[in-house]
C-alpha cells in the first residue's frame, strides 16, 4: 500500500461514514426522539402515590396500595389493544421473570402495569392479565396488577416518569416508546430499561438495586433510536436498516483511526530508517 493511498483512505473512509450518518438521518421515518418521543430519565423523582386506577376487578385503589410493602415495583404503560410493540415490550417482560427462577411478582418484587388508554375497562385489563400471567408466566403471579385510567391520572404519572406518548387518530394507535422502569417500595425512580428484549440478569440486578434504594441512569438509552413509526406496519417495528447503518458507522471509524495510526507510524519510521533503496544526494 503506497504513502498516497494510506493517506486517502481514511480520508475516504471518514467520508463515506458522514454519508451513512445523513442518509440514516434522513429517513422518511423520523426516530423517536426527532418525533419528541424520547424518554427523560427522572432518576431518582418520587411519583406521587395518591394516584388512583381501576383494578381488574373494577375497584379503585391509590398507588400507594402496591407500594410501601419492601418491594421494588416494576412499572409498565402500556395500552391493551397495542398491535406490536406493547406486546413485544410485555413478552420480553416474562421472559426476562422466568429467567429469574423462584422469584415471584408479589414475594421479590411487584409489577404494576397501566394502560395509558382511557378507552380500555376493567375487563380489558383482566382479559391481558389472563393472557400475561395465567397463559404467558404460567404460573400465580398476585403481585402483578393490570390497572385502567378514567381520571386522567395515567398523564400526571407518565409525565412524573418522563415517559412521552400521543395519539396517531389517523390509525387510532398510541405512539410510544419501548421500556419499563423500576422503582424503589417507596415510590422513587430508580432504573429505566429500553427495547423489547431484557436479560434475567439486568431484570433482576434493577430490582436488587432498587430495593436498596439506588438509582442509575440507563447507558442503553441509545437503543431507543432504533425503534421507529412505520406508517405500512401500523405500528412500530425494530429496523435493522438502522441498526445495519450504526454498525457500519462504527466500523469505518474504528477503521479509519487504525489506517490513520499505521500511517502515521510508516511516516515515522521512514524517517527514522530510510530505505536502504532511496537515492541519496552522495550517491549520484
Amino acid at each position: 500500500m503506497t504513502t498516497r493511498t494510506m493517506f486517502f483512505l481514511p480520508a475516504f473512509l471518514v467520508a463515506s461514514a458522514a454519508a451513512l450518518y445523513a442518509d440514516a438521518g434522513g429517513s422518511q421515518h423520523p426516530p423517536l426522539k426527532a418525533q419528541g418521543l424520547e424518554i427523560d430519565e427522572n432518576v431518582n423523582r418520587s411519583i406521587d402515590l395518591n394516584l388512583s386506577f381501576l383494578a381488574e376487578d373494577g375497584t379503585e385503589h391509590k398507588l400507594a396500595e402496591y407500594f410501601r410493602k419492601g418491594r421494588p415495583v416494576v412499572l409498565n404503560l402500556v395500552y391493551y389493544s397495542c398491535p406490536s410493540l406493547c406486546n413485544m415490550v410485555l413478552n420480553g417482560q416474562v421472559q426476562a421473570m422466568k429467567g429469574l427462577e423462584t422469584w415471584t411478582p408479589g414475594n421479590e418484587y411487584d409489577i404494576v402495569t397501566i394502560s395509558i388508554d382511557p378507552r380500555e375497562t376493567p375487563a380489558d385489563a383482566a382479559e391481558k392479565r389472563k393472557t400475561y400471567v395465567d397463559k404467558g408466566f404460567g404460573r400465580p403471579a398476585p403481585g402483578w396488577h393490570f390497572l385502567v385510567d378514567t381520571k386522567g391520572h395515567v398523564r400526571q404519572l407518565a409525565a412524573q416518569m418522563g415517559y412521552k406518548y400521543r395519539f396517531d387518530e389517523q390509525r387510532n394507535q398510541y405512539v410510544h416508546a419501548a421500556a419499563i422502569m423500576v422503582l424503589t417500595p417507596e415510590g422513587k425512580i430508580a432504573r429505566y430499561l429500553y427495547g423489547t428484549r431484557f436479560t434475567a440478569f439486568n431484570f433482576k440486578m434493577a430490582i436488587t438495586e432498587a430495593r436498596e434504594g439506588k438509582g442509575r441512569f440507563s447507558l442503553e438509552k441509545a437503543l431507543l433510536l432504533c425503534y421507529q413509526y412505520d406508517p405500512n406496519a401500523k405500528g412500530y417495528v425494530v429496523l435493522a436498516e438502522n441498526l445495519m447503518r450504526g454498525g457500519a458507522l462504527i466500523t469505518i471509524l474504528v477503521l479509519s483511526a487504525m489506517l490513520w495510526r499505521f500511517w502515521l507510524w510508516e511516516k515515522k519510521r521512514g524517517k527514522d530508517h530510510p530505505s536502504p533503496f532511496t537515492s541519496h544526494p552522495a550517491a549520484r
